[in-house]
């Protein structure tokens, strides 16, 4: 038998005084009630109750069962309740992963918002371009921008991470602005370290047609800000996000470059474990970045 029920009507015995008004609480019958009395006499080995005809009393056995017993189904139930409300309020401790280069001022003030609104979450974010076990790593949401997620995941689309070509406004003045793919292609690059990178396919935005460029680099890296630090610092032309380097380009630290021509974009995920039990924190996020990226962008056309 479920001991766990036996002891929710042990309990309604005891705090009934009657086991037919137990069974009526429980919309058992008296003889199921009876059945599981016996079955928690025979699991702990000691009697519980005493009754006769008139009357119902407890050993000293049972009153020690009873407050124990009490005492652990009061405490389940308020972690079911405890639990229950963190899918209906967004409260708790989100753990969120994501891409190196979130780490940027403009998802910085996105979260310093997310925290205002709701003060009853505490964020937790670790930054790291691999893909982490969401069940294995105790993550509650995964930002991932890709072409193509993972079938295993459950994600639901954010928006779309756009690629902005640009240079230091130090470098423009050194060099001078690139205004064509060839003299671009003639610059000195700042990449991120896969090959795959230095070869883009741009879009002009008036012809439609699709040109090529290709970049030579003179620096590398396998960390996305410590690339935009040196596209930054003057070493050379690059891209990156649009969120990270958007106020960069608002304050004239980054030039924008070939601005008739589109660079290819990415959409962003929020990649999730539980479709069936989302918690209201994990709502929340999603829904406050989703309408974060859903803004318009003035440095897209």
């Amino acid at each position: 038998m479920d001991t766990f029920l036996s002891m929710k009507v042990f309990r309604q015995v005891v705090e009934n005084g009657s086991f037919t008004k137990a069974a009526q609480r429980m919309d058992l019958s008296a003889a199921m009630v009876s059945k599981h009395v016996r079955h928690l006499e025979s699991s702990i080995g000691a009697k519980l109750l005493l009754r006769n005809t008139r009357s119902l009393s407890l050993t000293e056995a049972g009153a020690e069962y009873y407050r124990q017993c009490a005492y652990a189904l009061d405490t389940l139930e308020q972690a079911a309740q405890k639990a229950a409300s963190g899918v209906e309020q967004a409260q708790g401790l989100l753990r969120l992963t994501a891409p190196v280069w979130f780490a940027s001022s403009q998802f910085a003030r996105w979260l310093n918002e997310y925290s205002e609104a709701f003060p009853d979450i505490t964020l937790e974010v670790v930054l790291d371009n691999r893909h982490k076990d969401l069940v294995g790593d105790g993550f509650d949401l995964a930002l991932r921008a890709s072409d193509e997620p993972s079938p295993s995941l459950i994600v639901r689309r954010l928006g779309t991470v756009n690629m902005l070509l640009c240079a230091s406004a130090s470098f423009v003045e050194r060099y001078g602005l690139p205004k064509t793919l060839a003299q671009a292609a003639a610059c000195p690059a700042v990449l991120p370290e896969y090959v795959d990178m230095r070869v883009r396919t741009l879009r002009h935005l008036i012809s439609g047609e699709s040109e090529e460029l290709r970049l030579k680099p003179v620096f590398t890296s396998n960390n996305s800000v410590m690339v935009y630090q040196m596209i930054l610092a003057g070493r050379g032309i690059g891209y990156g996000p649009d969120c990270l380097i958007c106020d960069d380009l608002a304050q004239g630290r980054l030039v924008r470059l070939l601005p008739d021509y589109s660079m290819p974009s990415h959409p962003l995920y929020a990649a999730y474990a539980d479709r069936q039990y989302l918690s209201a924190k994990v709502r929340s996020f999603m829904d406050f970045i989703g309408d974060k990226l859903g803004q318009p962008n003035p440095f897209l056309r």
